[in-house]
């Protein structure tokens, strides 16, 4: 799959809706109760990002990144503004908020990650668009500098460390991160008279696995 390291503007998807999607199989048995299993590990995002056009300027810019992408041909990088960050919303990254991975002695490249935490179940999100210059790490208690202890790779989120932490010493960070994406679809429909009454188009956006 074809994946442009471009960001789809953040004025467009600012205000759009959408969320992570999930897929379970449920079999109810004879009896009432119920098996239920997903073939899925990890959730897939869709947003529309057509409720964020604000302007006819909006439209033109939205038609130009879409020609540019081909369509559904290439993917993108796409800022979910009510999930970017490696922390609170409101607060600001730190090298302490996620802890990424344990050392083991030999190890040194290590795989950003998010974790979604209620009550004692969680889920540890890959993260493999982390944002140049928003990832800070931490071996510890001890922050690390990019480009002398450690250096990240945007394209996969992928962290090497200068050297390999010792046995059990806790690996952190933080970060911003956009959502790999693709159009989920190859026609987009405007019409001016629409958007001045209010009618926004449709304009289907779905996470693809990178």
């Amino acid at each position: 799959m074809a994946f442009h390291e471009v960001r789809f503007p953040a004025n467009l998807s600012f205000g759009s809706v959408g969320g992570p999607e999930r897929r379970t199989d449920v079999v109810t048995l004879a009896n009432g109760f119920e098996e239920r299993n997903s073939p899925w590990a990890h959730a897939r995002r869709r947003y529309d990002a057509g409720v964020g056009l604000r302007s006819l300027d909006d439209i033109e810019q939205l038609v130009a990144f879409f020609e540019a992408r081909q369509g559904q041909l290439n993917g993108f990088r796409w800022k979910d503004w009510s999930d970017y960050k490696s922390c609170s919303p409101s607060a600001e990254v730190g090298f302490e908020d996620q802890e990424i991975a344990q050392g083991d002695g030999e190890t040194k490249v290590f795989q950003l990650v998010k974790l979604y935490q209620s009550g004692p179940q969680g889920y540890a999100r890959p993260i493999t668009k982390p944002v140049a210059g928003s990832v800070k790490v931490g071996i510890d208690d001890l922050q690390l500098a990019e480009d002398v202890h450690y250096t990240v790779d945007t394209v996969t989120g992928l962290v090497t460390l200068q050297d390999a932490p010792g046995i059990g010493v806790p690996i952190r960070a933080g970060f911003e991160f956009d959502v790999p994406v693709r159009f989920d679809t190859d026609r987009i429909q405007t019409s001016v008279a629409s958007f001045q009454a209010g009618d926004m188009p449709a304009v289907p956006v779905v996470e693809v696995r990178v």
